[in-house]
């Protein structure tokens, strides 16, 4: 029973300071969601692009199905039966269109970052990661046996110090970033991380693109597009289940360190692969990316508005994309926001410690490409 108490006692303690987070019951119709009644629009959906809502893709996807190619589950993980034919030609895809020797993909982005990263560092690793990262990226450090250090957010003259320091002591470093930050919506500068890397014949550099992967670059790559640097990159990985309406995730590599992670990476290997039917949905759609180009102009456009609105009103707004932070500081105030937006039929939620530092509560709207400026104006007013 001690042990009880003590849950409840922390569970009474993050209520207290408004941490307390709860499952909401929500219901999903196009654009909006209906919780406890009330029908609003969906400001934090990861559905960049509003491809989940796209009725007629849904529906020429499922012409393609039949009863004997509709595969609900794998049934095993892909060193022994899963390994389907749909999940290597969508790996075959992804190394074509991003120029690389390789691809493999995972369950998620969670899998593969908390994989990805022990698999390839040892003892004699040092990892060097911005102060910003996911957790599934701080997870994934924390599992490896390396060595750890956070720089100060994008400070790459730090970033610098460090790496002229450590690199005669250790094997091997990794950089660690992301491309666009999941809290902030700011971006790494992945050129200046680039001429870092180049300066040491044993540093790595390892970009997580989730955020960006589908939304940048003229084919919807992602910033490495954007900022012309894919094959400068030794881990680019990133994500299905935003932009792209699916679920999974993927690395694009060399072909040895493709191999390397079939045989090493314990998230990969020791779980039931991706259902077939989720596999042939993300090929589908990710064939069709370099036409959603109007998609990504309108979300760029919908930003900037929001982000303009919310500066000019006095609330810091890092952002340089579709995720939009206005940060209120007390995780009390960020509730409060929160309810009025809901009251006004925005369903903008609020993040609090531990996702971000105390102190800088806020409300993190994560656009799409189908909310119109008419609808940034009453928002906002």
């Amino acid at each position: 029973m001690i042990l009880i108490e003590q849950m409840q006692q922390e569970l009474q303690e993050l209520e207290a300071k408004s941490n307390l987070r709860k499952l909401p019951g929500i219901l999903h119709e196009g654009r909006d969601v209906i919780v406890n009644g009330q029908r609003m629009l969906n400001l934090s959906s990861n559905d960049y692009l509003g491809l989940a809502n796209d009725i007629e893709l849904r529906r020429d996807f499922l012409e393609t199905l039949t009863p004997e190619t509709f595969l609900p589950t794998s049934s095993s993980s892909r060193l022994l039966t899963g390994n389907f034919t749909a999940c290597e030609q969508l790996e075959q895809q992804l190394a074509t269109a991003f120029g690389t020797e390789a691809a493999l993909v995972f369950n998620s982005g969670y899998h593969a970052n908390t994989g990805i990263l022990p698999a390839v560092s040892n003892a004699r690793t040092l990892i060097l990661a911005d102060k910003l990262v996911h957790a599934s990226l701080i997870d994934g450090i924390r599992l490896s046996a390396a060595k750890s250090i956070r720089y100060r957010h994008n400070q790459y003259d730090q970033l610098e110090r460090l790496i002229e320091i450590n690199h005669t002591e250790y094997e091997r470093i990794i950089i660690v970033t992301e491309s666009i930050f999941s809290m902030d919506g700011d971006e790494a500068d992945l050129r200046e991380l680039v001429r870092l890397k180049k300066k040491y014949a044993n540093v790595w550099l390892y970009v997580d693109e989730a955020h960006a992967f589908g939304v940048r670059g003229d084919k919807g790559l992602g910033c490495t597009e954007e900022q012309e640097c894919i094959s400068d990159i030794d881990f680019l990985v990133g994500t299905f289940g935003k932009a792209l309406a699916s679920a999974g995730a993927y690395i694009v590599c060399r072909k040895v360190i493709r191999e390397y992670l079939v045989n090493k990476m314990r998230t990969f290997i020791f779980t039931t692969a991706l259902p077939p039917v989720i596999i042939q949905w993300t090929s589908f759609v990710f064939t069709r990316l370099p036409n959603f180009r109007q998609r990504r102009e309108k979300l760029q456009l919908v930003s900037s508005k929001l982000k303009e609105v919310l500066e000019h009103k006095g609330y810091v707004c890092p952002s340089s994309s579709h995720i939009i932070p206005m940060i209120t500081g007390e995780s009390s105030i960020a509730v409060r926001k929160a309810e009025e937006l809901q009251r006004k039929g925005f369903y903008a939620l609020p993040v609090r410690p531990p996702t971000v530092p105390e102190g800088t509560s806020r409300i993190r709207f994560s656009l799409t490409a189908e909310i119109s400026e008419e609808e940034i104006v009453r928002l906002t007013t």
